[in-house]
């Protein structure tokens, strides 16, 4: 099938208005392709060189009940020409495939903002399972804002009508359709999707085809109709970014290729034990793509078994890794503490989800903090990071590795389902930006009368030798139950306990990390708002509206759980009242109560979806006493 390229010179009736930003809500059934829709039009913004950051939304189920509010999929988009810190509080424009989309989504849009809706689906028996007794698009309900009704499934249907696709496959189609209205409308670059269309149906060309002729489709309906007499220009945020190449990377991904970049920076292979679980499956996903870089992924039958041959893995002389969610954390906890005991690097990635028990499985939560610190029998410390943004979960996944490595210890990484999956432009860092984590095995004997104790320690570190089974003369058992100091046999000694588990304790209390850096521009704020992981962006967006209204606010964020920057204590005494916004009821709170006695004062949501920074900024505002004008 041959198709013409859509024309992409500027007509004079149509007028161009610049912009600094926009947030884009595309909303439909989960089998609408509104994942792939936004991801699509992410790539294209990315590639534009705007900066940008997402935030897709989607029913646990594999294929919610079509045409309810439960079954509403949405990817949000916030992209701009300066840098943005978050997906946006509200939409510009909502993107809504049926009657379910609209309702779920109406609530969030600003008066004013555009809606483009799918007219195909407005039936009155899509209407009435959602509970609308009109249409909204004809009774007046949507006055506040500017209506764009358009037919996409039939308008997709016409323009497949010689594909030789029966109906219900062109059907399929309409969501490229919008995509190419909307790549039509903010001037989005439109070869990449083409290309990525044509791989991803390579043994299906007609498929191939058929999405590639409604997306240009949808692009020459936005150039030549009446309804769309504007589009919209978003420069590029060349100011944003120092020099360099840049990809646009979700979390997932990105942490993925910080475990390839930390096992060849370590020159040690990496082994991946895991059970799939969302929204952790996708660094599984990813790691099985790298086996040239000498990646081991291992699919086990469940949590404790996916952990075990990681430790096992450890324990052989590779980077160990396993990749869960909360509920898997409870599962792998006994093999943790075993992780403890025997004192071998591992990895352990948990991408907090709602909860308890299977809770919130595709929902954004941080309650796991208090799980990751004391989650285990026994006096087992374990340090914890946590990334900030998406970009920064390649930065922490090769911190974890080199404090496991390093000390001889399991890692708690602790990332979230907003990280995970919402997304961003990141830098590619040089090789020579990376630390060297190369590792020396123990090889030989390290007692004078030529045996080995294989947990004889570095005097620095507290870390024991690593020494790979196998090695002649280096024999040493490893096991749950308490080892004599230096010799590894086991003890049930009182005083030898004793020592080993304030020796263990020691080690990690011990752990060097960056100190907290405060942002406090004047030097005389009053207030201090400290967050952890994926807060940063709504903190730091609700405070620049703080002090663009005059407020004086200090700022800090915290990636490194345990053991807490040395300077915290100084930090948090240092300001009159200590604000800490936790997407759970208040669990770093708790910790910074009980090790500082400082008192701190919590702002917390546990609604499976991140912070907006409108909220944050009222919420800072009632800690300084200013009314606060919207500079978002």
């Amino acid at each position: 099938m041959i198709v013409e390229s859509p024309v992409r010179s500027e007509p004079a009736a149509k007028s161009v208005r610049s912009l600094d930003r926009v947030v884009i809500r595309f909303a439909g059934d989960s089998g609408d392709g509104m994942q792939l829709t936004g991801d699509r039009f992410t790539s294209e913004t990315a590639a534009f060189g705007n900066d940008l950051s997402t935030l897709p939304d989607f029913p646990a189920e594999i294929r919610a009940p079509a045409g309810t509010l439960p079954g509403v999929s949405s990817f949000q988009l916030h992209f701009a020409d300066h840098d943005i810190l978050t997906p946006g509080d509200a939409p510009d424009v909502l993107v809504a495939m049926n009657p379910a989309a609209l309702k779920a989504n109406l609530a969030d849009l600003p008066r004013g903002a555009e809606i483009i809706a799918n007219t195909d689906e407005f039936t009155k028996r899509a209407l009435a399972k959602v509970g609308y007794g009109a249409d909204p698009l004809d009774d007046g309900t949507l006055t506040a804002y500017r209506v764009h009704p358009v037919a996409l499934t039939t308008l997709t249907v016409e323009a497949l009508k010689d594909s030789g696709l029966a109906r219900k496959d062109a059907e399929r189609a309409k969501n490229m359709f919008a995509l190419g209205l909307l790549s039509w409308m903010y001037h989005r670059p439109t070869e990449a999707t083409e290309a990525f269309l044509r791989q991803k149906f390579a043994g299906k060309p007609d498929i191939a085809e058929a999405n590639i002729t409604a997306y240009r489709a949808g692009w020459n309906y936005g150039e030549t109709t009446e309804s769309f007499a504007v589009s919209y220009r978003v420069a590029p945020a060349a100011a944003v970014f120092r020099p360099g190449r840049y990809r646009n990377v979700s979390g997932n991904l990105a942490l993925s290729l910080g475990l390839v970049a930390a096992a060849r920076r370590s020159g040690l292979p990496l082994f991946l034990g895991s059970y799939p679980i969302t929204p952790a499956s996708d660094i599984l996903h990813e790691l099985s793509r790298h086996k040239n870089f000498g990646v081991r992924t291992f699919q086990a039958e469940d949590e404790i078994a996916g952990i075990g041959a990681a430790l096992g893995a450890a324990f052989g002389g590779a980077l160990g890794v396993t990749t869960t969610s909360g509920p898997g954390v409870a599962l792998k906890s006994e093999t943790i503490g075993l992780a403890v005991s025997v004192e071998l690097p591992l990895l352990i990635v948990d991408i907090q989800r709602g909860g308890p028990s299977t809770g919130l499985p595709t929902k954004t939560e941080q309650a796991d903090l208090l799980q990751a610190m004391f989650g285990r029998n026994g006096e087992a410390p374990v340090p914890v990071v946590a990334p900030a943004t998406p970009g920064e979960c390649f930065t922490m996944a090769v911190e974890a590795a080199r404090i496991a490595l390093t000390y001889r210890t399991p890692v708690f990484l602790l990332s979230d389902g907003y990280l995970a999956n919402g997304s961003e432009p990141w830098r590619i860092p040089e090789t020579d930006e990376l630390p060297d984590l190369r590792v020396e095995f123990a090889t030989e004997a390290n007692r004078p009368d030529g045996s080995f104790w294989p947990y004889q320690r570095d005097p620095a570190t507290l870390a024991r030798p690593w020494a790979v089974p196998g090695t002649p003369g280096l024999e040493h058992r490893v096991g749950g139950i308490e080892k004599q100091d230096g010799t590894g046999n086991i003890s049930y000694d009182p005083a030898n306990h004793d020592f080993m588990v304030r020796t263990r304790q020691a080690k990690i209390d011990g752990i060097p990390v960056p100190a907290l850096d405060v942002d406090d521009p004047d030097g005389d704020a009053r207030v201090l708002v400290l967050g952890w992981g994926s807060t940063y962006g709504p903190i730091a967006s609700a405070v620049r509206t703080v002090r663009a209204g005059g407020g004086r606010i200090a700022q800090a964020h915290l990636r490194h759980l345990n053991p807490f920057p040395a300077n915290l204590g100084a930090v948090l005494r240092r300001y009159d009242r200590v604000l800490v916004p936790e997407m759970n009821l208040g669990q770093l709170a708790l910790l910074l109560r009980a090790a500082y006695l400082v008192d701190i004062r919590s702002f917390t949501q546990v609604s499976g979806m991140p912070f907006k920074a409108e909220q944050l900024a009222a919420a800072i505002e009632s800690e300084i006493g200013l009314e606060v004008t919207d500079a978002h």
